[in-house]
């Protein structure tokens, strides 16, 4: 069960260290060893993998579709997910990976009104799904397992899977970002979001239960906490396209939003000076200055890496992505989604970029980012081109299926 935080806050917080310049740094600490990837395993023979992973945005598809794209494609391959997650799967394995089955499942969905995040109605659709759904889902998970005959199962925080995996004895394999609520030691946050990690953390806690081995995927990489040394801390897991990418420095500035992203923050980003190149609110009349374009993966991958800067939402793989290609970021967490305005906290540690309120972003503070960019160089030149993790996260799936009954 998770603990709460020690009502002191320590001054020597170890979760970000200090540069010689006095700027916050994330480092991982030599007081907490953390665990480290397994070595390479030898050729594997074909396994059935099962895969669930949480619908909601794009971040968890798109990490573990880098996953899958990366593993044998002997494998047969059974994924479950809904939602955004659903759509984005389809759009982008169903033609490229014949051994890939893609299943719809209900999920957790957030919910928004007047476009702000409300976390009453959210709690209150989490707490139906698992009163009314999660049951019936483990009940017909279990028996697809059964026919599939699946030798180990993954999950990204998704909760249904880990329940019919346990039943079945399946082997786990955690790999998402949420954990990191759980795993991480977090006492450079404010105290306040401190707190609402450790609220947050139960419902880590209750989504996936039995792991055989738990994987975080963060672009920040703060001491892991006492009790939690088995976690194997990955950056984040880079599709193949951002790897190859050769970045450089062009003439406009990227963003992507989310689809409940009031106009008046587009009206902000639209003054920064540059060209800007609007994602994930679909196809539209340019306004401006301002284009809007539909997700096309080749594209995006093309105008990240050749941007000058991008303005965006504070997910952890958009972010991840953007500092491996080198570039700055300022990023737009909502007052009331926590683990966005955590990403955000640490993003600014790291000196790789600012952050503010999507609901308090106005032209002043854009226009003060686009003025600014030099400043965020010097950190973004310490991690540009090492933010991939998708080689250790894959030697664990490997180790696993090479010792599928051995303990983690």
């Amino acid at each position: 069960m998770p603990h709460p935080p020690s009502a002191v806050v320590r001054s020597d917080a170890v979760a970000v260290g200090r540069r010689g310049d006095g700027r916050a740094e994330c480092q991982p600490s030599s007081a907490c060893s953390p665990a480290r990837p397994p070595p390479p395993e030898p050729p594997l023979p074909m396994a059935n993998i099962a895969i669930s992973l949480c619908g909601e945005g794009r971040g968890h598809a798109s990490r573990v579709c880098t996953l899958i794209e990366r593993l044998d494609p002997a494998h047969d391959v059974l994924v479950y997910t809904g939602g955004d997650g659903l759509e984005f799967m389809r759009h982008r394995l169903a033609m490229r990976m014949p051994r890939v089955r893609i299943e719809s499942i209900p999920g957790i969905v957030f919910q928004y009104v007047g476009g702000r995040l409300d976390v009453m109605r959210s709690i209150a659709a989490g707490l139906d799904y698992q009163a009314r759904q999660i049951g019936p889902l483990v009940d017909r998970m279990i028996a697809d397992l059964e026919a599939f005959g699946a030798d180990i199962a993954i999950t990204d925080f998704e909760p249904a899977l880990p329940r019919a995996a346990s039943r079945l004895g399946i082997p786990l394999v955690s790999i998402d970002h949420q954990h990191f609520l759980l795993a991480y030691d977090l006492d450079a946050l404010p105290w306040t979001l401190q707190w609402n990690a450790w609220f947050m953390s139960h419902a880590v806690w209750m989504y996936v239960m039995d792991a055989a081995d738990t994987v975080v995927s963060a672009f920040f990489r703060p001491p892991l906490r006492r009790g939690w040394e088995h976690v194997v801390q990955v950056g984040p897991l880079l599709r193949a396209e951002i790897v190859a990418a050769a970045p450089h420095a062009g003439d406009y500035v990227v963003s992507y939003l989310r689809r409940h992203t009031p106009f008046s923050a587009i009206d902000a980003i639209a003054a920064c000076g540059l060209p800007v190149r609007v994602y994930g609110l679909g196809e539209r009349e340019p306004t401006g200055s301002v284009s809007f374009h539909a997700i096309d993966d080749r594209r995006f991958v093309d105008d990240l890496a050749g941007c000058r800067a991008v303005i965006a939402a504070a997910g952890n793989q958009l972010i991840g992505e953007a500092l491996h290609l080198g570039k700055p970021l300022l990023v737009l967490p909502e007052r009331a989604h926590a683990e966005q305005l955590m990403n955000a906290h640490f993003l600014a540690a790291m000196g790789c970029g600012t952050f503010t309120l999507l609901e308090e972003i106005d032209r002043a503070r854009v226009q003060a980012f686009v003025s600014g960019l030099e400043r965020f160089s010097p950190a973004i030149a310490g991690v540009a081109g090492r933010m991939d993790g998708t080689p250790d996260a894959l030697r664990v799936v490997e180790h696993r299926l090479a010792h599928p009954v051995t303990a983690a």
